[in-house]
């Protein structure tokens, strides 16, 4: 993780003297949940809070790497091989990501966002209604890839509303028997500077 930080900062230093690079930070509610086979498809409540920069390297395109910190996760019953059911279970799988979007402006005022994201685990952990949390983090995988498309449009020339869904393309879990992916639909406000 602190060779890709390393790299986005560096990216940012040497792009900073261009005054086609903008800074900035967003926070944003997100609905969240786990797809594939074997999945739990409730969706969690969830919110997300980062930094990026955008360098417009075209008046049409853009790139724009982003490091945000995001609570994912899901909702749902689960019944094990046992057939024990677990009722209103709540799945927190919180990551740092870090998505690079490749920004097309339709109008100078509008832009299709599309790129790959990489998200660093941070924490998971699992709550079962009436009962303490569970720390999963050893059952997790370290790593989450996936891929995002969305938009983003422009209110000012500083503020932004953005919307984007993640597509999670990698399994969230380490054992191989339980195909769920991330899945994440966010809505962010944003300044750039």
């Amino acid at each position: 993780m602190k060779k890709v930080l390393t790299l986005v900062a560096a990216a940012i230093v040497c792009l900073g003297a261009s005054a086609q690079v903008q800074f900035g930070g967003k926070v944003g509610f997100d609905l969240t949940n786990f797809w594939g086979e074997n999945a739990v498809h409730g969706m969690k409540p969830g919110y997300q809070v980062g930094l990026l920069m955008e360098y417009k390297f075209t008046p049409t395109f853009a790139i724009a790497p982003e490091v945000v910190f995001a609570s994912q996760g899901g909702k749902g019953d689960l019944i094990d091989i046992d057939g024990y059911k677990a009722i209103n279970t709540t799945w927190t799988t919180n990551y740092i990501n870090v998505p690079v979007m490749l920004k097309y402006y339709a109008t100078p005022s509008l832009s299709i966002d599309f790129g790959p994201q990489v998200g660093f685990n941070v924490y998971s952990k699992y709550k079962m209604k009436d009962y303490k949390s569970v720390d999963i983090k050893d059952e997790t995988k370290a790593a989450d890839f996936g891929l995002g498309l969305g938009a983003t449009y422009n209110l000012t020339n500083n503020a932004f509303v953005q919307a984007r869904y993640t597509m999670g393309m990698t399994n969230a879990f380490k054992d191989e028997g339980d195909k769920a992916k991330n899945s994440n639909i966010q809505i962010a406000f944003g300044m750039k500077f």
